[in-house]
Order: C-alpha cells, then structure tokens, then sequence
C-alpha cells in the first residue's frame, strides 16, 4: 500500500537504527513468527526466540553504554516491540517487560545497582514487574505485600498475580508497602527481588484465553529476605517509580497491539485478495472494500501516533502520560476490532486454526487490559480534559 509505503520512507531512522530493524525484521520473518503456533499450542514458553534475542545483543538496545548496552531511540524500541510482536506476541510481550523492568533501574537505581543489575539486561536476563494483586489491581495503591526493614536486610510478605515471566525471571521489580509508614499510599515501595531468594516462590501459572507462550505467573513471598541496597529509591518512593514505569510501558503495549494488528491486517489483505466468491475476489464486494480501508485508516493513523509518542520521549518530554493512554487506547482496541474483523472475513476458515487470524484475535484481548485497563486510561484522559 502507497500510504504505508510512503509512512516508512519517512521515518528518518539512523544507519545504526535501520540495520538493527533490518536485523530483526529477518529474524522475525525467518524464526520467530514460524515458530508462534507451536509454542501457543503447546503452551511453551520460547526460549529459541529469546536465545535468538540475546544472539543478536537486542538486551542491550535499552541499557546505557557504560553498563554494556548499545542504546536506541524510544521510538526505534517502539519499533522493535511492533516487528517482534507481529510476529509472535508472546515473545513481544515477554522482551517488553525486560525493558519495564530495566528501566526503572536506570531511572531510580543507585550506582552500586546500576553496575549490578544493568549488564545483566545488556546480556539477556529476564525481568518482572510484580504489582497486581488479588485485592489491588488497577488501584495499585492499595497492594497489600509488606516490606519489613530489620536491619540490614528487608524482609517480604505477600502475594502477586498476573505477573508476566514471573516463574522465570532473573529480577523481579517488586512493588509493597513499608511497615515504617503509615498505610497509605505513600508507603508503597519498590525492590529488587533475585530469582532463587529462599522465601521466592511460584504458586502457579495462569491458563490463558491467548499468549500461552508468554507465562503468567502467581507469586508468593514468605518471610523473603533481601539485602536493604536492593531498595530501589528510598521508602515510600514507589508510586512515583511505579507511575513513571507504567507511562513507559503502556506505548510498548500499544507497540505490541500495532503488531497484533498489523500481522492481521496483513493476512486479511492477501486472503480477501486471493479467495474469490460470487465471480470476484473477496475484497471487490464494495462493503469489505469500504470496510477494509476504514481499517487501513485507523492502523497508520494509530502508527503515527505511536511514532508521536516516541518522539516525544526522546525529546526528553517527562509528562507523557496522557499520550501513553491514548496510544494503549488507539492501539489495543484498533487490534481487538481487526482481529476480530480478520477472523470474519476468514469466514469458517478464521475460526480454526487453519490461519493465525484465529490466535491473534485470543492474543489481542489482553492487550485491553493489562497495564491498566481501557477503562482507566480513559479517565487519565478524561481527568485531563476536566482539568483544562
């Protein structure tokens, strides 16, 4: 399509940025997306993809050169997660939340934490981000995990749900309430807890309606105890690390939907075009004609608000959390919309798993709802207009 044609010519990518697209663009046509149906339906976790990811150094794309990173723009990241996440969404969402993860890290962290934990992204561990709970989901402020100072140690107590990568990750970004500060939400905290700390364990992997390679996990925490330097900032800081982590996180899920989206738009495109009905191809009836280019409309007006937001990041804009809404938002529900269109258009064949259609459409529901749910980004929004 000219439009989208003329959209990526326009991109202005480096040389480095275009060759690590380039890079990952093969990778995802030649590895990652054969792969995609076999691991979501054998409900296995993708470890080849991950290798593949820590081959080509992809760990590093986020994490400063000091610390052994090779750093890109936010919107070539942005970029990334999309490729990735056309191709499998489990893997999109499970190198996502590596840079979720991160992040914070580079934010927050203490130089001692820094030099610790970064070069271990740069070379490819696992992160976690551990915030909702059975009783505090979107209302993240009223998480119920305790940590407990004694010395030079914290000690944990809690329980998390929903936690992505959490049975296999080499760091888990914690959030709970100091026992020092009263009960609100200015007790919430933040650490960082290591895979295999006695008192860390998994109570059990979620079954899913999609993204089965991606593990969702339970976590518990007994009586944990971890050195007090893997506070990450100091007690009662873990709202403000918590909002900031999510602002960043909520266009790479956007990322992940565009991919979603794209890889459905794709195959609705070329099965419309072959699959002949009533004497002509499917996509000449005038109402899938129409409908098809309302949906094209909606997938580069989403792209180029995805790119907006990048780009704001990397002028150094702090206050993006409106625009983080809006492209989760746009993004996700674009995605349920079009998988689901994908899967009509498909017709019986859409309903197997004769064709992906079928598992994007399961992959792209989540991404309504995780990382805050469409509802409240709606209010983010909504308490914005309200206060202008």
């Amino acid at each position: 399509m000219k439009s989208f044609e003329r959209f990526e010519g326009n991109r202005n990518w480096t040389a480095e940025e275009s060759i690590l697209l380039d890079q990952i663009s093969r990778l995802a046509e030649e590895a990652l997306a054969p792969r995609a149906a076999g691991y979501d339906e054998r409900k296995e976790f993708p470890w080849k993809n991950i290798e593949d990811l820590r081959r080509i150094g992809l760990g590093g794309i986020f994490v400063p050169e000091e610390y052994g990173g090779a750093p890109v723009t936010y919107r070539c990241y942005l970029e990334v997660i999309r490729i990735i996440s056309a191709a499998c969404a489990a893997t999109g969402i499970i190198f996502g939340t590596n840079s979720a993860t991160a992040k914070p890290i580079i934010e927050f962290g203490s130089d001692e934490q820094k030099r610790r934990f970064l070069p271990r992204f740069a070379e490819g561990a696992l992160g976690a981000l551990a915030i909702t709970e059975p009783h505090a989901g979107s209302d993240a402020a009223n998480v119920r995990t305790k940590f407990r100072p004694d010395g030079n140690q914290i000690v944990i107590d809690g329980e998390k749900i929903f936690i992505t990568t959490g049975d296999v990750a080499d760091v888990v970004l914690l959030f709970g309430k100091w026992t020092e500060i009263e009960d609100s939400p200015n007790a919430v905290s933040a650490v960082l807890v290591e895979k295999g700390t006695p008192g860390f364990e998994t109570l059990r992997l979620e079954k899913k309606m999609g993204t089965h390679a991606s593990s969702t996990a339970a976590l518990t925490f007994t009586d944990c105890r971890i050195p007090r330097q893997n506070l990450l900032g100091q007690p009662g800081d873990g709202m403000k690390i918590m909002l900031a982590t999510l602002n960043k996180s909520r266009p790479s899920v956007g990322a992940q939907a565009l991919g979603i989206a794209s890889a459905a738009f794709e195959d609705m495109l070329e099965y419309t075009n072959a699959r002949v009905q009533g004497g002509k191809p499917v996509v000449q009836h005038q109402a899938n004609t129409f409908l098809m280019a309302d949906l094209a409309t909606e997938l580069l007006s989403a792209r180029l608000l995805l790119d907006h937001v990048g780009r704001l990041v990397d002028e150094g804009e702090k206050h993006i959390s409106v625009e983080a809404s809006m492209i989760k938002i746009k993004a996700s529900d674009l995605a349920m919309r079009l998988t689901t269109e994908a899967v009509q258009m498909f017709g019986g064949h859409g309903y197997t798993r004769e064709h992906r259609v079928e598992r994007l459409m399961r992959e792209a529901k989540i991404t309504q709802i995780w990382e805050g749910t469409n509802q409240i980004q709606r209010q983010v929004i909504g308490r914005d207009l309200l206060a202008r």
